[in-house]
């Protein structure tokens, strides 16, 4: 081998040691996280008080990315939203908790002047039957393990006791999908009410907190599915729920139909929360009020149940003002969603606001130049 042969090999293995150097020390060392700087502390400027978004950060790692959500959130002029805070999460071991992310998430919204209605529920492995063959979902929660959500939720409320005065407690529990994918079961979730409120309010008397968060569905009783949202409150309250909840979280999607469309037992439409009105006025709780804690139009080219891109915008906004003019019981409407952290690769990337990226959607400048 000539030397101007073996000069190049060397060259060439030199480089290629360097190579593998540099994508050890760029393993061992991770991304270089984006430093941040926390604003001046911030309020909402906003025409209409009733209007919020689902922040969707349950899975948001990056602190500037949680930042600039809340920061666009402010900017569109939406002083609520609602966040999912998982109880496996935050107590992914018994009695040992870890507060980081949910710390990071309900500063920025402070600091940004936003309301935080904090939805909480899922079960870690620990608390679930036979934890080790991981035989139940993250959504199953037997009996025997409500004090123990009772005191996670004890200790959220504790902990944020000057930041957040609104709780939801689950999620959507007249689907099966959402109860462990057990049958329905009303009374179940009553007794669930029960053993969370006293314990929530020991920890904060000025909580408030929200039952329900039903999804809209016109399942009929036995369905394997679900219960009907209207059928299933009923029976809450036959149970005696009304002396465990402050208020009533409705979801109100309003699929293809404009949101002043008269409601009907019949459709699901974003006028079906006044029929749950009902059902509160019948068994004499009507001085509690209403959030809407999901709501909203998909404009998907090719989803069956989507509107045109000009028609949700339209009826986003109609949903807002409805609600301001006519619904005095309401405090406030949560579009679902505002952001994902990534793209969902389906239909459900048509209800957000602003992309994974952080641009501006139409919609977005439309609810924020209405705000104004």
């Amino acid at each position: 081998m000539s030397t101007d042969v073996q000069s190049t090999a060397q060259i060439k293995l030199f480089h290629l040691a360097l190579a593998a150097l540099f994508v050890f020390i760029a393993w061992i060392t991770g991304p270089v996280p984006i430093p941040v700087i926390q604003d001046v502390p911030q309020q909402v400027v906003t025409s209409n008080p009733l209007v919020g978004v689902h922040t969707r950060l349950t899975d948001e790692v990056e602190e500037w990315k949680i930042q600039s959500t809340m920061r666009m959130v402010r900017e569109m002029g939406a002083p609520w939203i609602v966040e999912f805070f998982p109880w496996p999460y935050i107590e992914p071991n018994e009695g040992r908790y870890s507060w980081g992310h949910s710390d990071m998430v309900i500063e920025h919204a402070t600091n940004q002047g936003l309301t935080v209605i904090a939805r909480l529920g899922w079960v870690p492995a620990w608390a679930r039957p036979n934890p080790a063959m991981q035989e139940t979902t993250l959504s199953y929660l037997d009996t025997e393990q409500y004090d123990a959500f009772a005191e996670f939720v004890a200790a959220f409320v504790a902990r944020y006791h000057d930041e957040i005065d609104h709780i939801i407690i689950w999620n959507e529990p007249n689907l099966s999908f959402e109860w462990g994918y057990r049958p329905v079961d009303p009374e179940g979730y009553t007794e669930l009410l029960h053993a969370v409120y006293g314990r929530a309010h020991a920890a904060n008397p000025d909580v408030v907190v929200l039952a329900g968060a039903l999804a809209p569905t016109l399942e009929g009783e036995g369905s394997a599915a679900g219960l009907n949202d209207l059928a299933y409150l009923e029976r809450m309250y036959r149970a005696g729920a009304e002396a465990s909840f402050d208020a009533l979280a409705v979801h109100a999607y309003g699929l293809t139909r404009p949101p002043d469309d008269p409601p009907d037992p019949g459709i699901i439409n974003f006028r079906r929360t006044e029929l749950l009105r009902e059902v509160m006025a019948a068994y004499g709780d009507s001085d509690k009020p209403i959030y809407v804690t999901e709501a909203g139009w998909n404009d998907h080219p090719r989803w069956i149940h989507a509107v045109r891109p000009a028609q949700r915008i339209e009826y986003t906004i109609g949903a807002y003002q409805w609600a301001r003019n006519n619904w005095p019981w309401c405090r406030s409407v949560a579009m679902w969603a505002f952001r994902y952290p990534s793209s969902t690769r389906n239909y459900q990337d048509y209800y957000a606001f602003v992309t994974p990226d952080f641009e501006p959607l139409v919609i977005y400048l439309e609810v924020q130049d209405y705000t104004r």
